[in-house]
């Protein structure tokens, strides 16, 4: 009885390994055209149709107008963020609800207008924004307290808002702050 057993159990083995096989084999043949696909978009990317096609990435870092170069109280904006890197200009940060968690947990919801440069054209746009933080305390007035111990940002394009080399530009600008440096390094996407 103990011989039949690893006869049948080799049998098995045989029979799952000769399917692996053939299932290997036509996942190969599947991706082959995929493949291809992949090699000759990449051989056309300088074409116009391949870069409309795609999203372009953007990264820079943003520093706190602390010397108002940006000229808050001509934009009514609450503070104003300097944009260094593809993106070249003022970011003007409106803030419209903001709230303070017991933990040191900060939220804040509000609306921002960049004014600048992009690729040697000027323009401007809006994103409707969401900052994350922790800092060592809140105030009883929701607002923090102390220092901030980590910091991140989502500020998605408003559709139609773009304006000059903005026109028609949707897509995403994400910010983590860079506590040691004192800055706000960015990456986000562009679709026009």
């Amino acid at each position: 009885m103990n011989t039949r057993i690893p006869k049948h159990l080799i049998i098995c083995f045989a029979l799952i390994t000769l399917a692996c096989s053939k299932d290997d084999s036509s996942s190969q043949r599947q991706t082959e055209p995929e493949q291809a696909l992949v090699t000759n978009s990449s051989n056309n990317q300088g074409s116009a149709s391949s870069s409309t096609m795609g999203a372009k990435q953007i990264s820079g870092t943003g520093f706190f107008d602390a010397n108002d170069e940006c000229n808050v109280a001509n934009q009514g904006a609450t503070f104003a963020v300097k944009m260094t890197g593809d993106l070249e200009g003022c970011l003007y940060v409106y803030v419209d609800f903001y709230e303070c968690s017991p933990s040191g947990t900060y939220r804040e919801i509000g609306r921002e207008k960049f004014v600048g440069t992009y690729n040697g054209g000027s323009g401007s746009f809006w994103t409707a924004y969401r900052f994350e933080g922790k800092y060592e305390g809140c105030s009883p007035d929701g607002s923090y307290l102390g220092a901030e111990i980590l910091g991140r940002c989502q500020h998605p394009i408003v559709d139609g808002s773009g304006e000059g080399v903005f026109s028609g530009v949707s897509g995403r600008v994400d910010m983590k702050d860079d506590i040691e440096a004192g800055n706000y390094p960015y990456r986000g996407h562009f679709r026009f």
